[in-house]
């Protein structure tokens, strides 16, 4: 998970935590969540995949392979992991979900499972292509925003989805978007649904 000073701890969150590990703690979910700090002036162009003229960004392909050549072979051997695509799954909110959907679709081989929650679809129309013309993509997405965020996320989240359905060929039943009544971009709308995307992620 993406973001790690707004998972744990209300003194170091942004505005409020998820509360990850109370609620892992109420389900008695046998899983391990490495939450990873973003870089604070560095947090856009870790997170983006492209540039954006007016923000920057786009090194989101050099975090992503530290994540999956150094950080994440660091703890499969240290800790009891269950290493394959199946038992991987990664998650994260505006660009932590832009960069969990480039995530997913880049190395769908080692993520299985992907949660994207309000992703910041808006930051590159580049996206939406990348997935278009993916060969392979993650067996099961969660897809979450509410529907009283910036205007335009209703629309892109709509797009993202039918571009999965049409371009990768996703079955239905691996494929879930939920769209929150009243719902804002906060850590309120993605830590009341963080249970509910890893219980439907089989978790």
């Amino acid at each position: 998970m993406h973001d790690a000073q707004n998972l744990f701890d209300d003194k170091t969150a942004y505005s409020g935590e998820w509360n990850v590990d109370e609620k892992l703690d109420s389900l008695q979910a046998e899983l391990i969540v490495i939450g990873i700090e973003h870089g604070n002036d560095k947090r856009i162009s870790e997170l983006t995949p492209y540039k954006y003229e007016k923000y920057g960004g786009g090194d989101a392909d050099n975090y992503v392979d530290f994540i999956v050549h150094t950080l994440k072979p660091r703890i499969d051997s240290m800790y009891r992991t269950k290493a394959n695509r199946k038992n991987t799954l990664m998650m994260g909110s505006s660009l932590g979900g832009l960069v969990t959907l480039y995530s997913g679709i880049k190395y769908p081989n080692v993520f299985g499972k992907i949660a994207v929650f309000s992703p910041s679809l808006w930051f590159s129309k580049k996206i939406f292509k990348a997935v278009s013309f993916s060969k392979k993509i993650p067996e099961k997405l969660y897809l979450l925003c509410g529907d009283n965020e910036d205007e335009a996320m209703i629309t892109e989240i709509d797009k993202l989805e039918s571009t999965l359905i049409t371009d990768t060929k996703i079955k239905s039943k691996n494929l879930k978007k939920v769209v929150i009544k009243k719902g804002q971009q906060n850590e309120k709308l993605w830590r009341d649904h963080f249970v509910d995307a890893i219980l439907w992620l089989d978790y």
